[in-house]
C-alpha cells in the first residue's frame, strides 16, 4: 500500500515519530500536543457519550468542565447536575466550570441558568459563566425578543473535560443529544498538557463572560460585554484568550517515546475578530494532494462561499460530502448550497450524500482526510464548527485537527466514518429540485436575506 503522505517520517532522538511534512505547517497555525494513538478514544452513538459524561463526573478527582451552548432541562440532564451536585458534596476542594451561552441558556422559563441552580447554591467554588457577544448591544439588544437574538451570535464551543481527559464535539448538553441525535465525540484521554490547555482557554472565555450567582443573577467579571465600550470589551477579551494560544506556541509540549498522533486546538472567535480556525480549514482544503481524498461531514450544509469555492475550483482532492437528509434535519429545509455544488460538479470528483435513519438526526461536523492511494485517514477535524457563515461570522467555535500515523487509531477513523455513510444515500441535482424538496417562498427569502446568521 502506497502513503504518500507519511512516506517522509524519520524517528527523533528519543524514538517517536515525527509529524508528517504534509502538515509541518500546522506547527506555526496552532499549539501542538503529541500523544499516542492509545490515547484517542472514538465515541460510536449519543447513548455512549452521555455514559462518558456522566462517568466523567463520577470519577473526576480534580476539576470537571463543560462548554456547551445551552443545558437542557429534561430528566438526562437533571440526573448529569444531580452526578456533578454528588460529586461536590464527596469532594468539596473539586473545581468545577461550566460555560454556556448568555442568550440561549437564558431562553424560557426553565432554562440553562435554572438547572444550574442546585449547583451553585450547594458550592461557591462552582463557576457558572455565560458569554454574551458584544455585537448585541445598544437598540438591537433592546429589540429583539429571545431566539431571536441568538441570530446575532453564540458561544457555540463544545468541549467537556474530566480532571486530564479531554472530550471535544459538536453536541450540545440536551436530551436528544444523548438519545437520538447522531453527532461526532473525540475523546483524549490522559493527557495533561492538553487538559491544561483547555482549562485556561475555558477559563480565560469565563473571565470576559457574564457570571451566574446563586440568586439567578448576571453580573460582568470585568468589561460588561454590551453595556462598556465595544472595542474595549474586545481589546481586553482577545489580550485574555489569545494569551492563552501565545503561551502554548513559546512553551510547546515535550514529545515522549512512542509518540505518533498529534493534537492542534483550533479557535474560531469572530465577534472578537480572530479566525485561526477557518484560516487553518480552508489552507487544508487547498493544499491536500492531488489524488488524496476528503470526506466532509455537516449537518447544516450551507458552506460559506469560500470553502464551496475551493472545493469546486481549487482543492485537488475528490470529495464525499455527507449532509442531513431533510428527515435528518429539517433546518428551514434549505437546499441551496447543496444544489449550487451538485450543479456546479461537472467531474465525478465530488459525490455528496444525505444520511437518513428513522427516528434520528444529523449532526455530525468535521472531516477526513485520506492520503493517495489509501483507505485510511491521516488527519480529522472534529469540533462544534458547521463550516456556514455563522461558523466563521459569528459564533465562538472549537475545532481539534488530529494527525496520526498510528495504523489502529486510522482504522477507528476510517470506522468511524464508514458507519456514518452506511446510513447515507446518493444525493443529485435532480433530487435536490424535486417537488418535495421545494421550500416555501419565506424560507427562499428568509435564506437569501439572512444567510450570514445561518
Amino acid at each position: 500500500m502506497i502513503r504518500s503522505a507519511i512516506h517522509v517520517l524519520e524517528k527523533t532522538m528519543e524514538g517517536s515519530l515525527q509529524l508528517p511534512t504534509c502538515f509541518s505547517w500546522l506547527q506555526s497555525s496552532a499549539p501542538m500536543f503529541p500523544l499516542k494513538g492509545e490515547q484517542v478514544r472514538i465515541i460510536q452513538d449519543p447513548e455512549d457519550f452521555y455514559k462518558v459524561l456522566i462517568n466523567g463526573c463520577q470519577n473526576a478527582q480534580n476539576r470537571i468542565v463543560l462548554a456547551s451552548l445551552y443545558l437542557g432541562n429534561g430528566s438526562l440532564e437533571k440526573d448529569l447536575v444531580e452526578t456533578i451536585r454528588n460529586k461536590m458534596c464527596e469532594r468539596g476542594d473539586i473545581e468545577v466550570t461550566i460555560l454556556l451561552d448568555a442568550n440561549r441558556g437564558s431562553r424560557g422559563m426553565v432554562n440553562s441558568r435554572t438547572m444550574l441552580m442546585p449547583l451553585l447554591k450547594k458550592s461557591p467554588s462552582c463557576q457558572v459563566s455565560l458569554f454574551h457577544t458584544p455585537s448585541l448591544r445598544g437598540p438591537l439588544k433592546i429589540l429583539l425578543p429571545a431566539r431571536y437574538n441568538e441570530l446575532v451570535g453564540l458561544q457555540h464551543m463544545k468541549l467537556y473535560l474530566f480532571d486530564d481527559s479531554v472530550v471535544i464535539s459538536g453536541a450540545n448538553l440536551s436530551e436528544d443529544y444523548f438519545t437520538n441525535r447522531q453527532d461526532r465525540y473525540i475523546m483524549i484521554k490522559d493527557c495533561k498538557q492538553l487538559a491544561d490547555f483547555y482549562w485556561n482557554l475555558v477559563q480565560n472565555i469565563s473571565s470576559v463572560s457574564l457570571a451566574l450567582d446563586s440568586s439567578d443573577t448576571l453580573s460582568p467579571r470585568s468589561f460588561h460585554p454590551y453595556k462598556s465600550n465595544q472595542q474595549q470589551y474586545i481589546s481586553d477579551a482577545r489580550r485574555k484568550i489569545l494569551g492563552v494560544y501565545e503561551a502554548a506556541m513559546n512553551n510547546p509540549a515535550p514529545t515522549q517515546p512512542g509518540d505518533d498522533t498529534w493534537v492542534f486546538p483550533l479557535l474560531e472567535l469572530p465577534p472578537l475578530e480572530f479566525h485561526q480556525d477557518s484560516t487553518v480549514t480552508q489552507k487544508l482544503l487547498e493544499s491536500c494532494e492531488e489524488g488524496s481524498h476528503i470526506t466532509l461531514s455537516t449537518g447544516y450544509f450551507n458552506l460559506t462561499d469560500q470553502y464551496t469555492e475551493t472545493i469546486l475550483e481549487t482543492s485537488k482532492a475528490d470529495y464525499k460530502i455527507l449532509m442531513a437528509h431533510p428527515t435528518a434535519n429539517g433546518f428551514l429545509k434549505a437546499r441551496g448550497s447543496s444544489c449550487r455544488v451538485a450543479s456546479r460538479n461537472q467531474s465525478d470528483r465530488i459525490s455528496m450524500f444525505e444520511y437518513i435513519r428513522p427516528g434520528w438526526t444529523y449532526h455530525a461536523k468535521g472531516l477526513w482526510y485520506y492520503p493517495p492511494h489509501d483507505d485510511t485517514p491521516i488527519l480529522t477535524l472534529v469540533g462544534s464548527s458547521n463550516y456556514g457563515s455563522r461558523s466563521v461570522r459569528r459564533d465562538l467555535e472549537t475545532q481539534m485537527a488530529l494527525v496520526t500515523v498510528n495504523e489502529d487509531l486510522r482504522r477507528r477513523l476510517g470506522h468511524e466514518e464508514n458507519a456514518f455513510a452506511s446510513l447515507a444515500q446518493p444525493f443529485t441535482r435532480q433530487i435536490g429540485l424535486s417537488k418535495d424538496r421545494k421550500p416555501k417562498l419565506w424560507i427562499v427569502t428568509t435564506m437569501k436575506l439572512f444567510k450570514t446568521f445561518f
